[in-house]
């Protein structure tokens, strides 16, 4: 029987995803974020799906693209601000929406992914976050209970991996990305460049590859950019 990870592409490292699962989604804008995963799950049609992810990408872009096919039925996520599509379904009322602090979003993929199941935090305290939750008061402060997050799979993109499933990510693409490794039932990592085990320097490694149960090579990477800024003026 082989138990390679590696996979030839991402529609044959997605078999199994479903309608009406929970997919998390990792990324930070529209930086690392798994490209070749999100058009493979265009092409492969699941429906009703939960999506966990920093934010929802943009019209044509990132989730937005399963936005667009309508395949999402919920978005957990801490910005939205850059979707039109997603505004139009939410005030319309075919998108449910979960708005969660970015450090607390941060904070519950973790716990998931450490088998935590709730922790406290005060972000939120006090506010419409809060409402529905258990809230206790430490030291003189109140903290509300927020749930960990898990998911059915796990979709990250990083620089580097091995044949093992070990991850490299560059810069801004570890926001998100390692967090979500950790939580999903069935983690699938696209990566840039991969390479056997070994190749890899071991003090450089963010995800450790027992994190990671299927891998493959992206390609066609478009990397946008949301808001590109120049200065005029040079340095």
């Amino acid at each position: 029987m082989n138990h390679s990870k590696v996979f030839p592409n991402a529609q044959a490292a997605l078999e199994g995803v479903q309608d009406n699962m929970t997919l998390l989604v990792g990324g930070f804008g529209l930086c690392g974020i798994p490209e070749n995963c999100i058009e493979a799950l265009v092409k492969m049609g699941a429906k009703n799906l939960t999506c966990v992810s920093n934010n929802a990408g943009v019209d044509d872009f990132g989730l937005g693209l399963l936005l667009q096919t309508r395949q999402i039925r919920k978005m957990v996520s801490s910005y939205v601000g850059e979707n039109a599509t997603f505004e139009r379904q939410f005030l319309d009322g075919e998108l449910d929406v979960e708005l969660v602090p970015q450090g607390t979003l941060a904070e519950r993929l973790r716990a998931g992914g450490a088998g935590i199941p709730a922790f406290y935090t005060p972000t939120g305290a006090g506010t419409l976050v809060a409402e529905g939750k258990e809230t206790r008061e430490f030291e003189g402060r109140p903290y509300i209970l927020e749930r960990a997050i898990t998911g059915d799979f796990a979709l990250v993109k990083a620089y580097k991996g091995d044949t093992f499933g070990n991850l490299v990510f560059r810069k801004t693409a570890r926001n998100f990305n390692p967090m979500v490794a950790t939580a999903g039932k069935i983690t699938v990592a696209e990566v840039e460049e991969l390479v056997e085990v070994g190749e890899l320097d071991p003090d450089q490694i963010h995800t450790p590859g027992v994190f990671v149960q299927r891998i493959f090579q992206g390609q066609n990477y478009q990397k946008r950019i949301e808001k590109l800024t120049l200065n005029e003026g040079g340095l």
